[in-house]
């Protein structure tokens, strides 16, 4: 008995040290991780007319710049207005930057710098919008393309995304020629035309004309990711997150082949059970999430900043991982960031009630992390699926991830010091853009691609995203106008 008591209490002396060591490094790591916001002196707000900046962007809100992928030229008389506002608004930037039409309704400016050994940068925005779902014009509070400001907010589809940043820079340029700036850099204005159908016609165009020069830009920013409010559990304070990576975006179209025939003889294998086991297969089985690259830069940039277990939590990866990983695929948004997501969008199969079809197709859309390729994503679906009669064939629009860039590189640095500048109560922190931009159409002549709107949101004001009651606030713009300015104003040096 006496050895069996010297056993357990060995056995519960262990596993005390263990729970002390367990603790004691939980505890170094959490305290070690020091806070790696820049210091800098936050600026007093630039003076601006804010009411007359909104009704300018209360203006360009009435044109419906509605893109199509079918028609490029569906809503034709409305680009042409919007250009034709965007001359009149911003005279003393159209004097200093020489104004290009690009694929037809793409803009391209050149404000030309005076040091031509100084690589130039580019600021990117889309002119285009997505249309209103049907049926629900009535649930709007204004109407959807009446430019409407009421209640502290420029109401409409495109006052957020995206003419929001199009006119902020436009603002911001126009009110830093009328102060006489002649930038050192050359600076480009890249407005495409069909980011909200791909940008394959207005962004990708674009590209090839600077590359056509031989341009080479230090870097791009985009609209992107925005200053979080509240969206972060165990955080306080905002979070400005800049995408420093997109995800790429890979479209299978899977089709599957049988004898057709009638349905009273239906044979073993049919298209549509055959294809149906396979979606059902790829469904159960998802590619696995990660935490690493650009989520994981972004967790150990915020831990310091958090309070509570979720500091603890994000400063031990090496224990919590899988618990993290456990809330994270409890809801969509959290999924998309540590997975490459499987979605499938579209069926097609038969077109009788009794006739067994001899054909059954489905499009299957991936979002691929960095890290993951349309190759490997293929060498997923084959595998998950094991079987030869399901043939697999990607779309010819599909992108690989972009490369991600370095939060060492000094236009980063640039970006944070910024976004801290104008938005001192915010915490900046890399960040991972699961849709796509405009930007990645980019990747062959920029170093450095950035996606970042300078706008505070909510949760809520998330929903409004390509949905309904779309809206900007006036003061918010204000401040996406004095951000831009800052930007242009310490590039252009």
């Amino acid at each position: 008995m006496g050895r069996l008591l010297r056993i357990v209490r060995t056995i519960t002396l262990l596993a005390v040290f263990a729970v002390i060591v367990v603790l004691a490094v939980l505890t170094f790591n959490t305290e070690r991780q020091g806070s790696r916001q820049l210091q800098v002196t936050a600026l007093p707000k630039i003076s601006i007319e804010p009411q007359a900046a909104a009704q300018r962007l209360a203006e360009a809100v009435r044109f419906r710049t509605i893109s199509s992928y079918d028609d490029p030229e569906q809503n034709a008389d409305a680009f042409a207005a919007l250009k034709a506002h965007i001359e009149t608004s911003f005279p003393a930037f159209h004097a200093a930057a020489k104004q290009e039409v690009i694929a037809g309704h793409s803009l391209l400016y050149t404000w030309p710098g005076s040091d031509p050994a100084l690589k130039p940068i580019a600021l990117l925005a889309h002119q285009d919008v997505v249309p209103i779902a049907p049926g629900t014009e009535a649930d709007w509070s204004e109407p959807p393309f009446a430019g409407h400001i009421k209640d502290g907010f420029i109401w409409g589809r495109g006052a957020w995304d995206d003419k929001g940043n199009l006119y902020a820079m436009l603002e911001a340029a126009d009110a830093l020629a009328k102060a006489g700036l002649t930038p050192k850099r050359t600076i480009y204005f890249g407005f495409g035309h069909d980011e909200e159908v791909g940008g394959t016609r207005g962004a990708k165009a674009i590209a090839a004309s600077l590359a056509a020069r031989n341009v080479r830009l230090d870097f791009v920013l985009d609209e992107g990711l925005l200053i979080s409010e509240g969206g972060i559990k165990g955080l306080a304070k905002p979070a400005a997150l800049i995408g420093v990576g997109e995800k790429g975006y890979a479209t299978l179209i899977l089709t599957a082949k049988a004898t057709p025939g009638h349905s009273s003889m239906p044979p073993h294998d049919t298209a549509i059970g055959m294809m149906s086991a396979a979606l059902a297969k790829l469904e159960a089985d998802k590619l696995p999430m990660r935490i690493d690259g650009v989520v994981g830069e972004m967790f150990a940039t915020l831990a310091p900043e958090m309070s509570g277990f979720n500091r603890v939590a994000l400063s031990n990866l090496w224990l919590f991982k899988p618990l993290l990983l456990r809330e994270f695929e409890k809801t969509g948004p959290t999924e998309a960031m540590v997975r490459t997501t499987t979605a499938l969008t579209i069926f097609n199969a038969g077109d009788k009630d009794n006739v067994l079809p001899g054909v059954a197709s489905a499009t299957v859309n991936f979002r691929l992390l960095p890290g993951d390729t349309q190759a490997s994503v293929i060498d997923h679906v084959t595998r998950t699926i094991a079987n030869d009669h399901v043939a697999i064939a990607p779309v010819a629009s599909n992108t690989e991830p972009p490369p991600v860039t370095s939060i060492a590189s000094a236009p980063y640095q640039l970006m944070s010091r910024t976004i801290r500048e104008i938005f001192p109560d915010a915490v900046v922190a890399p960040g991972l853009m699961i849709g796509g931009t405009d930007s990645r159409h980019y990747v062959g002549v920029a170093d450095n691609l950035f996606r970042f709107s300078p706008l505070r949101a909510t949760n809520e004001d998330l929903k409004r995203f390509h949905g309904t009651n779309e809206r900007l606030s006036v003061d918010g713009y204000a401040d996406m106008i004095r951000f831009y300015r800052r930007l242009l104003e310490a590039s252009a040096s």
